[in-house]
């Protein structure tokens, strides 16, 4: 979005961010002091023309495009949302942003509020302890990187001052989460003071915005079933849309599933508990050590946890169960803090498969169909090098379990099947699995609640 010499309350104050180089000028504000001037009045037929623009060249996304209610407002720097979808619009950034550009900003507005970076962002605030309009500011631009990567080409012009994950020294294509780790407010980003997107983008609410109670907002039922058209327009054009708009509409389409925050509590219970992610080091010699001279002695540091996630590819697990399978390796991810280079999967039938570092959900590779024996998936995954911290097993429950339990904590996500007689045969009908163990935490999944 192209910055504007004055910033809007509510945005982060850097010093020396206030007159960023090259920034145009508003018409108007060149003025001698004491002139008297006339405000800006909104150009809406020009500001609807770049929408059309927007949906004409983005079809997919006419749906949500249409549904932002636009409020005037000179207090944001271009444009912003709220996350009860109003547009919040500055008559001197149409006034001087050509058409084509503005479709741009349309396109961009509207996707942090589809893909929820306002929730996004609040949940890493609370996971993360970040707090301040500092971090807030950071959380708009990992945003903003998230959705530029991609978002522009194809009849879609790219907003002067849009930012890039390459203009920060990050690479394309990774989320808001992981960008958050990746940089701090610092010399390369004083540039980036005067952006605002609103609480839709960063979830921190503004004065100038009208909140929950204000006229023109979507309930939470009206947000959703606009994201549901638009991730039907994706799905059902496969190739018009990018890959990570293809993503986000696979994953919109699957229904609330209450177990995926309990299997998340669950993991983040077992990464969080005593011995999980600690282990010894010299960098820093214990306090202790000052009473045995001549002797040296670690200190106990905490360190990221590690997770193996072992999927169960036998032949009683549907193809449908092993996709969400995958889908909950990408929830187990989000819950460990978004740090997939601390997850690796297993997949596992009557042997072990290789063991793969999750970069994508959808580039692991699961083969199987034969038997179950996840004491070869348990088996492989402590074998690797470092060794986890916690493993979570993904399974319909028709496998026997380690005699003994594992040196870390362990997480079974359940797939749901009729207890009757029969229903357990793989190969004998008189075979009844065992119950998982006493010593794993077992969540149900497709239920509404987690045992032991």
């Amino acid at each position: 979005m192209t910055p504007t010499t004055p910033v809007g309350p509510g945005t982060p104050s850097i010093p020396g961010a206030s007159a960023r180089p090259g920034t145009p000028s508003i018409p108007g504000a060149s003025a001698r002091p004491g002139t008297p001037t006339a405000p800006i009045e909104l150009d809406r037929e020009k500001l609807f023309a770049a929408r059309l623009h927007a949906a004409r060249v983005r079809p997919y996304l006419a749906t949500a495009l249409f549904a932002l209610h636009t409020v005037e407002s000179r207090q944001v720097p271009t444009m912003a949302v709220d996350r009860h979808w109003r547009c919040y619009v500055s008559p001197a950034f149409v006034a001087r942003t050509p058409i084509t550009e503005l479709a741009g900003v349309w396109v961009h507005e509207v996707s942090h509020l589809l893909r929820d970076h306002h929730g996004r962002s609040d949940r890493v605030a609370r996971e993360r302890g970040l707090t301040g309009r500092g971090e807030r500011l950071r959380m708009n631009i990992a945003a903003d990187c998230e959705i530029n990567d991609d978002v522009f080409g194809d009849g879609l012009a790219e907003p002067a001052g849009a930012v890039r994950p390459g203009a920060l020294g990050l690479p394309e294509g990774q989320l808001l989460e992981e960008y958050l780790r990746q940089f701090g407010l610092g010399p390369g980003t004083l540039g980036l003071a005067w952006l605002d997107c609103g609480s839709g983008a960063d979830g921190l609410e503004r004065e100038w915005e009208l909140g929950a109670q204000g006229a023109h907002g979507l309930s939470e039922q009206e947000r959703d079933a606009v994201r549901f058209r638009v991730a039907q327009g994706i799905t059902g054009r496969p190739g018009s849309a990018p890959k990570g708009w293809r993503r986000w509409a696979e994953e919109a389409f699957q229904p609330p599933q209450p177990w995926r925050e309990l299997l998340g509590a669950a993991v983040r219970s077992a990464t969080s508990g005593a011995g999980a992610g600690e282990d010894y080091t010299y960098g820093r010699p214990a306090r202790r050590s000052a009473a045995l001279p001549g002797a040296v002695l670690p200190s106990l540091r905490r360190r990221p946890p590690r997770v193996s996630v072992v999927i169960d590819t036998s032949g009683s697990v549907s193809d449908a169960e092993l996709g969400s399978a995958l889908r909950e390796v990408a929830a187990i991810s989000r819950a460990v803090g978004g740090r997939r280079d601390l997850i690796s999967v297993v997949p596992c039938d009557a042997a072990a498969g290789t063991v793969q570092p999750l970069c994508r959900a959808e580039g692991i590779t699961l083969v199987g169909g034969g038997g179950t024996n996840l004491r070869a998936g348990f088996a492989t995954a402590l074998r690797t090098g470092p060794r986890p911290d916690v493993i979570v097993v993904l399974t319909d429950g028709q496998t026997r379990w380690p005699g003994t339990r594992p040196p870390c904590r362990t997480v079974v996500g359940l797939f749901p099947r009729l207890r009757t007689r029969g229903s357990w045969d793989e190969n004998d009908p008189d075979y009844v699995p065992d119950a998982p163990p006493a010593w794993a935490r077992v969540v149900e999944i497709g239920s509404t609640s987690a045992t032991r």
